[in-house]
């Protein structure tokens, strides 16, 4: 049975674009026997461009099949360059999905993003499984406010819309404090994420939150705080939502999607 989901861009700008663009919206039609839909990419236009077959791009896919082997804890960055024509990867899974679908993941999302930005040093994609950022610039340990983008349910709450609202508010702020009161053990899978769920009467209320494990507790905090404000745009009165960055992400929905 298929559940219709929008997707939808709060601003996506390169940071060294001279103009800022909105971009089109986009639709999506999202299926619960997907195990590891597509969520969206960027291709990153400011950070400038490679040719096809140069050492920049044999060092690119070199940097990936590194990160792959060291995938345990659900999480990778690394660099690689000459100090000139820098390179850096960072890798992330959910922190429920096993090391060989996350392995899985990060090539299947390399593959996608060499035809989607075939030739841009910067470029970031989204999978439900795992999140992959390659770009030219350090951004380690920062919050990435310029890329962001929604996805939500297309059926409405049928009633109680203002305490649903307030219900999922509460449970994703409850999930953050768990996330991000963790001892600092970044090689552990559940650092820096927390998933539950709350009845509703005869609904359950199922959510997540995350961040990348780069960031500090602090810096999660901070991330969750600015995306959760952004829920009454993206989500009021609807059954399923999430709003992801390439730092954090947070998802609700009224149907178990993470393993507990």
């Amino acid at each position: 049975m298929a559940s219709s989901f929008v997707l939808k861009r709060f601003v996506v700008v390169s940071i060294l674009a001279v103009m800022a663009m909105q971009l089109p919206l986009i639709n999506s039609v999202l299926s619960l026997n997907q195990t590891n839909a597509y969520l969206h990419h960027v291709c990153l236009n400011g950070e400038g461009t490679f040719k096809s077959g140069s050492i920049y791009e044999r060092e690119v896919k070199g940097l990936i099949d590194h990160l792959s082997t060291y995938l345990d804890y659900g999480f990778a960055n690394g660099a690689a360059g000459d100090g000139t024509d820098d390179i850096y990867a960072k890798f992330q899974c959910r922190a429920d999905i096993s090391t060989s679908n996350c392995r899985a993941c990060l090539f299947t999302a390399f593959s996608r993003i060499r035809k989607q930005c075939p030739n841009n040093k910067g470029r970031i994609i989204w999978y439900d499984n795992c999140l992959l950022d390659i770009s030219s610039i350090y951004t380690y340990g920062k919050i990435d406010y310029q890329h962001n983008f929604y996805l939500y349910n297309a059926k409405d709450v049928k009633s109680g819309t203002k305490s649903f609202n307030k219900n999922t508010r509460d449970l994703l702020s409850k999930l953050k404090e768990n996330a991000t009161s963790k001892k600092e053990l970044p090689y552990r899978r559940d650092y820096l994420y927390a998933a539950g769920e709350e009845s509703l009467g005869t609904m359950k209320l199922h959510a997540m939150v995350q961040c990348t494990k780069d960031l500090s507790a602090k810096n999660c905090s901070v991330c969750l705080d600015w995306i959760m404000a952004k829920l009454p745009k993206c989500c009021n009165d609807k059954q399923g939502g999430r709003v992801l960055t390439p730092s954090c992400n947070f998802r609700y929905e009224l149907y178990p999607f993470v393993k507990t």
